[in-house]
């Protein structure tokens, strides 16, 4: 079978893995820590997206909540500590993820996962989920840029050998179709994740995709363009 990419570059969250209710689980388990309310389970899906340190502020942010920079980095750490814990909780995969990545891995094609969520949880999350499928799996590291900076995406492209124009970035939501624009990759902009369609073609999705088939059939290049 003919396909348009060589390779498939996945974001993580909400994307490959349905992690809502988990974020929001771990995130209102911190806020009590430190005396705050709650924030409802769908509202994080404008929360994530830009890294820990940012999901912290705007938690912060939406509670209306002022800490020092001492109780800040105090409020991050216990963030870490209970996400580390049980990093499984609440964590699916979407429909149809797994037996479609390992098709596409079966045809040739590279897989591989860049997250802006920490390095440690998203190995794990994606081994778990993906066990053989992806390589590499990168988030967030100290000293290495946060998308939408190509430069990680770019240095993936190097190690698989490929053009970036043959790589497919797949994400579900403006920072992952502009870091495929910026590394000159195409982007898949799926619609089961945390943000909306709009947003996915404002920020430049070149396909789109509903559920899993419509996934296989813009890496065929048969997809819903945007």
């Amino acid at each position: 079978m003919d396909t348009l990419y060589k390779a498939c570059l996945f974001d993580l969250d909400g994307t490959l893995a349905n992690t809502l209710h988990s974020i929001a689980h771990f995130g209102n388990g911190t806020l009590a820590a430190f005396g705050l309310p709650p924030i409802p389970a769908d509202a994080y899906k404008q929360l994530v997206g830009n890294g820990a340190d940012v999901l912290m502020q705007r938690m912060l942010q939406t509670v209306g909540a002022r800490l020092s920079e001492e109780d800040r980095k105090r409020f991050r750490a216990e963030y870490d500590r209970r996400y580390e814990q049980s990093p499984m909780e609440l964590v699916t995969a979407y429909p149809g993820l797994p037996e479609l990545l390992a098709k596409l891995k079966a045809l040739g094609l590279r897989l591989g996962v860049l997250s802006n969520k920490p390095d440690n949880m998203t190995r794990f999350i994606a081994g778990e989920l993906y066990e053989g499928l992806l390589d590499p799996i990168r988030g967030q590291r100290a000293g290495a840029p946060k998308k939408p900076d190509p430069a990680v995406p770019l240095e993936i492209a190097g190690a698989w050998g490929l053009d970036p124009q043959d790589i497919l970035y797949v994400g579900d939501s403006g920072v992952d179709m502009e870091t495929g624009r910026n590394a000159g990759m195409d982007a898949c902009g799926v619609l089961w994740g945390f943000r909306d369609e709009d947003e996915l073609r404002a920020h430049g999705a070149v396909w789109l995709a509903e559920d899993a088939a419509g996934l296989e059939a813009a890496v065929l290049g048969k997809g819903t363009r945007s």
